[in-house]
């Protein structure tokens, strides 16, 4: 292959949009600039924030009815202009955008697979998306459970690679950042449990707040949850009620003391976040239709030096090594996860946040680039007859 190979990335995972998978494909993005010509049919704005060089060919909207529409000409009609070797696309929600354009331009075609995008029972999505996911030539999964639900749904196991999200890895000491933090929130001699993420039902805060949160504090008054994030204004899965629910378990247990919720917050500030609690929660719950695919936060959060306290669901052991920057408990276990979070908090020191600093070390942005871009060069080599697609 030489630099020239040319790759199509249809995605309407990337900022400006604000989450996870999107700062995995603008990642993805960036590392296929690296080695091959680049071009992206993606949401609106997104060129601003993608790296220099790469050709972007932006829809109108980034709501996904009116951007799968936009999408499903612009990436056709790119395929047959450039004659990409691969299509990509970030979900499982353009793979069949994908699929038709890799089938017009003769290329392969790689799906980037998250969980949720295996799991959803919507009927029509099931009807179209998951065949167009089953059909491509790889099909790449954030862990080791999102792997396996993608060979539960037909995919063939020889085609299914396993490539963890990363992070940022934090190198200055911020431990002044984190005592701000905890000032500007008055809770300088608060236990704070931070947890962080896009409401969803599968995050368990609502049930935390009932089942857990109430125990930790008859012990030590001075528990406090911090919960950073906000609603998913542009998901895929709408879930507008679970604010609600947290709310209303706030109420029905009188923690009305006990909880911040932030809200979205601007990156700085998760980071002061993350350097000012005792100990990162992460209370998942199953939730039919959904799943955890990895848990990208508590790589950020171990990147940080914080522990993470986490209950055995989805793809997060592969987040989480447990022992190392934190502990898995049964999903379920109320009991279990009330003393881990005790002993997580009690045993907090500099050794266990240079271990946790370790441990994140293995997901750095690097890491990620290299794997990809091996899982990219071994689907391109894998064309059928073995054509060479470089320079196309």
């Amino acid at each position: 292959m030489s630099a020239a190979t040319r790759v199509l990335v249809v995605s309407r995972n990337l900022p400006p949009l604000i989450g996870g998978m999107e700062r995995l494909g603008q990642r993805l993005v960036a590392a296929l600039a690296e080695r091959h010509a680049v071009e992206v049919v993606g949401p609106p704005g997104a060129a601003a924030h993608l790296a220099a060089g790469v050709a972007v060919y932006a829809c109108r909207s980034a709501a996904a009815a009116p951007y799968l529409v936009e999408a499903g000409l612009r990436a056709p009609w790119r395929a047959l202009r450039s004659r990409p070797a691969l299509v990509i696309a970030t979900s499982g929600l353009t793979a069949p955008l994908a699929r038709v354009a890799a089938a017009l331009a003769g290329a392969r075609c790689l799906v980037c697979v998250h969980g949720l995008d295996l799991v959803t029972e919507h009927p029509v999505y099931r009807a179209l998306f998951l065949p167009a996911i089953r059909a491509a030539d790889c099909v790449v999964a954030n862990s080791r459970n999102t792997a396996r639900l993608a060979v539960e749904r037909g995919v063939p196991a020889a085609r299914v690679r396993v490539v963890h999200p990363g992070t940022d890895l934090a190198t200055a000491d911020d431990a002044a950042d984190g005592v701000a933090f905890r000032r500007r929130l008055g809770l300088e001699d608060a236990v704070v449990l931070l947890a962080v993420g896009r409401y969803a039902a599968r995050k368990g805060l609502a049930e935390f707040v009932e089942h857990a949160l109430p125990g930790l504090v008859a012990r030590d008054p001075r528990h406090v949850l911090v919960v950073i994030g906000d609603e998913a204004g542009q998901a895929l899965r709408r879930e507008g009620t679970v604010h609600g629910r947290i709310e209303a378990a706030i109420a029905r247990s009188g923690m009305h003391a006990h909880v911040r919720l932030l809200g979205g917050r601007p990156d700085a500030e998760l980071a002061q976040a993350y350097a000012g609690a005792d100990v990162h929660v992460f209370p998942l719950v199953p939730v039919r239709g959904d799943v955890e695919g990895f848990g990208m936060v508590a790589v950020e959060a171990a990147a940080h030096g914080l522990w993470t306290v986490a209950f055995d669901e989805g793809g997060v052991a592969d987040a989480v090594a447990d022992g190392s920057c934190g502990t898995l408990v049964p999903s379920g276990d109320y009991p279990a996860l009330i003393e881990a979070i005790r002993a997580a908090t009690s045993a907090a020191s500099v050794a266990r946040q240079a271990a946790c600093r370790q441990a994140a070390q293995a997901f750095a942005w690097p890491r990620y680039a290299a794997e990809m871009l091996e899982v990219v060069g071994s689907t391109l080599d894998a064309a059928p007859g073995g054509q060479d697609h470089a320079g196309r």
